[in-house]
């Protein structure tokens, strides 16, 4: 089946495009969107077999957890075990933006997206279109960059179409993003913050957040 190829406005994305995006998440189809970062890959990360064809696409190492993108809070909670005072802290200071949280991870989840010791990657993004589309979706969705393994990250949408054709179901294209550097990832499963992966947050703006 050919790819289907939406625009949407970057600030108000249709209603129509977005309910076609949901409806593919929710056949377990891929679907690629852009965030305030680079374009990502999207996935019910509790269908196994929607898992699966994400890693599939990108030829992604098994061993490599995959990150989720939330609408709000809310959905952050869905995903996550528990919510730690010090991860609330951090979403209250940093999101909607390109801070991703490592959390305790909820039993729904498929088990491959996990990190070290069940955990979830999840972050609120600051962009509407990538926000939307998990809030019409109803729930988190996978986040990892829409680009074949080892291969430079597609900050446009014909990017992510020479890079996947078929292989994906349907593509948001809502202009070129920012690119530049991924989201910070910090662990704050416990009471004091650790960097997992630096990026567009930097590292001493979190430190000050919650000294």
């Amino acid at each position: 089946m050919a790819t289907q190829y939406l625009t949407v406005d970057a600030e108000r994305p249709a209603e129509t495009a977005l309910r076609a995006a949901a409806a593919a998440l929710a056949r377990g189809r891929l679907v690629a969107y852009p965030t305030d970062t680079l374009y990502g890959l999207g996935a019910d990360p509790r269908d196994a077999a929607a898992v699966a064809r994400v890693y599939q696409a990108k030829a992604r190492p098994a061993r490599l957890a995959m990150p989720l993108i939330a609408a709000d809070l809310v959905q952050v909670d869905e995903c996550a075990a528990c919510l730690s005072p010090l991860a609330r802290r951090l979403a209250d200071r940093f999101w909607p933006g390109p801070l991703t949280l490592v959390l305790d991870a909820a039993p729904t989840l498929d088990p491959r997206i996990l990190g070290e010791g069940g955990s979830v990657a999840v972050r609120v993004p600051a962009h509407p279109v990538a926000v939307a589309l998990a809030r019409t979706f109803g729930h988190a969705v996978t986040s990892t960059s829409a680009n074949r393994s080892g291969v430079e990250p597609a900050s446009d949408a014909a990017s992510v179409m020479a890079a996947f054709g078929d292989d994906i179901a349907l593509v948001l294209d809502g202009g070129r993003t920012t690119g530049g550097s991924p989201s910070t990832i910090v662990d704050a499963r416990d009471t004091a913050p650790v960097l997992v992966r630096a990026g567009a947050v930097p590292w001493d703006r979190v430190l000050q957040s919650v000294a």
